[in-house]
């Protein structure tokens, strides 16, 4: 009789904990549950702790309750200028109302490939009304600011909010890149002809400057020697003229042994009378 009470009482408390561990949940701080009775959702539980639901009739899915990152594929946008650019944006969301993420979204995966689509199409409608220059100015920041805040809009339909919507990196496609390089080389290369262009102009000029000064340095150093040397001379010719006036017997003996120093160099011959006048100092005919 008392085995078979234990046997009995073994089988209720396994019951019971088989029914216990179906009608507990636990909801975890960073989870949120929604509660499905027969694959209908009945209610969200989003308190974390422990909660109580039909056994066997009611089963909780966990939806994440922190903010997640949806990264859709990178995309090549036409802007106005008609530049390509490949674009890589994401968004940063919560799941505010697992009810309607469910509804809508069924699965993680189709809410990505739903939410991102919009995402990029987004992207590509705002985006591509600016210029390739526009995404390196506060435009570019103008731009994104609408687009979060449509993106907030859509973001209810799915039971989400957004938080934020950013542009990861925008890359030229590779045509695009090198027929870019190629401006900026051309752009590049026209600048420093035209650097040298300038800087000959002024080496010209400077020469031409420089050799003015040089012509008018020499020409004014010339005026200024054939001044001195004319004034040298006068002078000469003044001492001479007041020497000649006081003795005019030594100014022609003077000049006669300057003329002799100028005619009588070293190897000189000179075939003459010994009475000419050239030699009238060397004879003993003139006692002064």
């Amino acid at each position: 009789m008392n085995k078979s009470i234990l046997v009995i009482s073994g089988i209720i408390l396994v019951i019971g904990a088989i029914i216990a561990a179906s009608a507990l949940f636990t909801v975890h701080q960073t989870q949120q549950a929604l509660i499905l009775q027969f694959g209908n959702p009945v209610r969200v539980v989003q308190a974390p702790g422990l909660h109580v639901k039909l056994p066997f009739v009611q089963n909780a899915e966990f939806y994440d309750s922190r903010i997640l990152d949806l990264d859709p594929p990178a995309q090549e946008i036409i802007l106005a200028d008609q530049k390509r650019v490949n674009v890589d944006a994401f968004a940063r969301y919560k799941i505010k109302d697992p009810l309607e993420y469910r509804k809508r979204a069924q699965t993680d995966a189709n809410f990505r490939d739903v939410f991102g689509s919009r995402l990029n199409a987004a992207i590509r409608a705002g985006i591509g009304k600016i210029l390739l220059g526009d995404m390196l100015t506060e435009k570019r920041a103008q731009v994104m600011s609408r687009i979060a805040e449509q993106m907030k809009a859509f973001a209810p339909e799915f039971g989400v909010e957004v938080v934020d919507v950013r542009i990861g990196r925008t890359d030229l496609p590779e045509a695009t890149a090198q027929s870019v390089y190629n401006r900026m080389r051309s752009d590049r290369v026209a600048n420093a002809a035209q650097l040298r262009a300038v800087g000959e102009q002024q080496k010209l000029r400077i020469q031409a400057e420089a050799d003015r000064d040089r012509t008018i340095i020499i020409a004014e150093a010339q005026r200024s020697s054939q001044i001195l040397r004319g004034e040298g001379e006068g002078e000469r010719n003044r001492i001479l003229g007041s020497a000649f006036g006081k003795d005019p017997e030594f100014f022609d003996f003077y000049r006669s042994m300057e003329a002799y120093g100028e005619a009588l160099g070293e190897g000189t011959t000179m075939v003459l009378s010994p009475d000419s006048e050239f030699f009238r100092f060397f004879g003993s005919g003139n006692p002064k």
